[in-house]
């Protein structure tokens, strides 16, 4: 088993650094050490905002983020063995300012409802998040746009299953022995990059299209018929930055992104990952409407 940790761009998917080794050692020591030591400065710089699930959102990984200068807007956990985030001081927006470590950080806790289109089908759900992040006034960054924008965290786990099932198709890696697999681990990551650098390099001339519209099996399927055809390179040709990979994902771009939900299934332990425990699992995705309120904590003494 091999675990993986990266940081990608929201926005292009492009990869900005990824550290993987055994699954023996845990995730937030792999996160730790993507922050603080890949490179000359580390991959994290300040104007940068981290975006982080609530796996991260301990107090030695949160201290370690700001020491870099970036921002982070992390989820945090909400069960009765969760970190204690005391009540420093309120703010008008109805989130609070409090201590993880180090670090000031202000926490919103929102109330977010799901409302699918086709609601016959489908019960309104309703869920509670608390976020944590160092941008401390409101006026920089309300409550609502910061809840909104941590959806896009989503966009790693479509990374993750554009590499792990777009490239890999499903299949497990092929080496036998720790340094094969090191070694195919690095290809598929560069092979991930380069198509998403082809990617984004095709969107730059589009302005009018955002990134996500851009579809990675499209740049797969291109790149692949490339190296069969062994088109493109002849020396001394002309190279343009879409070329033929740009020019097949500006032709076949995905809609527009809009708001879905899709039930969330238990998979079996064993056998097929995709088989999901109990009978009649609806595995369609539902047009949705979001709402979001953020919630005000009652006065308390220590507030």
């Amino acid at each position: 088993m091999l675990r993986l940790v990266a940081v990608v761009a929201c926005g292009t998917r492009t990869l900005l650094d990824a550290v993987f080794g055994t699954d023996l050692t845990g995730e937030l020591t792999y996160a730790s050490d993507l922050v603080t030591t890949t490179g000359t400065s580390g991959v994290l710089r300040p104007g940068m905002l981290l975006l982080g699930d609530r796996n991260f959102s301990a107090t030695g990984f949160v201290d370690t983020v700001a020491s870099t200068g970036a921002d982070f807007l992390i989820r945090a956990k909400t069960h009765s063995t969760a970190l204690k985030l005391p009540i420093l001081r309120r703010l008008p927006d109805g989130t609070f300012l409090s201590r993880m470590g180090k670090v000031t950080v202000r926490v919103i806790e929102a109330a977010i409802t799901v409302t699918p289109a086709d609601s016959t089908d489908q019960r309104t759900t309703h869920h509670t998040y608390r976020l944590v992040t160092n941008l401390l006034d409101p006026d920089e960054a309300s409550a609502t746009e910061l809840v909104r924008l941590y959806h896009e965290r989503w966009e790693i786990e479509t990374s993750y299953c554009e590499l792990k099932s777009t490239i890999l198709g499903g299949r497990v890696l092929r080496g036998r022995h720790p340094a094969a697999v090191t070694q195919e681990t690095g290809a598929l990551l560069v092979a991930y990059q380069v198509l998403s650098t082809a990617m984004s390099d095709a969107v730059l001339h589009r302005p009018d299209i955002a990134p996500d519209r851009a579809a990675f099996t499209v740049a797969l399927n291109a790149a692949r018929d490339q190296i069969v055809c062994a088109a493109g390179i002849i020396p001394h040709t002309q190279v343009d930055l879409i070329g033929r990979i740009g020019t097949a994902i500006l032709g076949d771009l995905l809609p527009t992104r809009r708001n879905r939900t899709r039930p969330r299934v238990k998979k079996r332990a064993i056998s097929s990952k995709y088989r999901a425990i109990g009978r009649d699992i609806d595995h369609r995705t539902h047009k949705t409407t979001i709402q979001i309120a953020i919630n005000s904590l009652p006065n308390t003494p220590n507030g």
